[in-house]
C-alpha cells in the first residue's frame, strides 16, 4: 500500500493559520473592492473542500457530517461576519480533519472509491492519492488568493 502523504497540505494549513493569526477579525472578514470573498472564507473553504473531496465526492463515507460545509463548501460565498470563536473552531478543524483522513486511510476507508472529477481541474481521480494531489493544488490556489487579499486590505 502506498503511504498517503499529507505534508504539503499540512504545511499550507500551517502557513494559512499563521496568516489568519497575523490579522484581526475585521481584516479577515473584509472583502476588498474587486474581490468576491475574504481571507477567512478561503481558509474555511479549503478545510471543508478537502474533507468533502475525500469523503463525500469519493463515496468513501457519504453520510459523514462535515462542520461548516454549507457555509464554506463549493458554490458558497461569504454571507455573514465570521466571529473569533468560529475562526478558532476552523483552526482546530484544519488540523484535526487531516488527522482523521490519515487515520481513515490507515483503516482502509478509501480503499474503494467512486471516480470523479472536479470543476476546477476536470481530471478524473480514481484513488485517494490522486484526490490528495488535487487537494494540494486546490489549497495552494486558495492560499495564494488569501495572500493577494491580504495585500489588498493592507
Amino acid at each position: 500500500m502506498i503511504n498517503l502523504d499529507l505534508k504539503y497540505i499540512k504545511r499550507t494549513r500551517e502557513l494559512f493559520i499563521e496568516l489568519v493569526e497575523s490579522l484581526n477579525v475585521e481584516e479577515l472578514n473584509k472583502i476588498p473592492e474587486g474581490f468576491n470573498n475574504n481571507i477567512i472564507w478561503n481558509f474555511g473553504h479549503i478545510i471543508v473542500s478537502t474533507q468533502g473531496l475525500c469523503y463525500l465526492r469519493s463515496g468513501a463515507m457519504p453520510a459523514i457530517k462535515i462542520p461548516f460545509v454549507e457555509k464554506y463548501g463549493k458554490g458558497s460565498k461569504p454571507g455573514s461576519f465570521i466571529t473569533k470563536e468560529e475562526i478558532e473552531a476552523l483552526k482546530t478543524q484544519a488540523i484535526s480533519s487531516l488527522k482523521n483522513i490519515e487515520t481513515d486511510y490507515e483503516a482502509g476507508v478509501f480503499k474503494n472509491i467512486t471516480p470523479y472529477s472536479t470543476a476546477t481541474y476536470s481530471y478524473v481521480m480514481d484513488s485517494i492519492e490522486e484526490i490528495v494531489a488535487c487537494c494540494v493544488a486546490h489549497e495552494s490556489l486558495h492560499f495564494g488568493y488569501a495572500l493577494a487579499l491580504k495585500r489588498a486590505i493592507k
